[in-house]
């Protein structure tokens, strides 16, 4: 399974991937955003697709 890794430096804090993912595992706090709900996430990619600062990848876990 594989989990978003936010790179906060990267970040802009645009809300592109809040908005896109369908299981609201993310959220903006701050100036960045974080993974709030990690056990909701059905790694799917799509938060890491839509950020346009590509602020976002996954890792694999076991």
């Amino acid at each position: 399974m594989s989990r978003p890794i936010i790179n906060t430096d990267e970040c802009s804090a645009c809300g592109i991937c809040v908005d896109t993912c369908p299981q609201s595992v993310l959220e903006i706090v701050g100036d960045a955003a974080v993974v709030v709900n990690e056990e909701a996430c059905i790694a799917c990619g799509d938060c890491l697709e839509e950020c346009p600062m590509g602020a976002i990848e996954e890792i694999e876990e076991d």
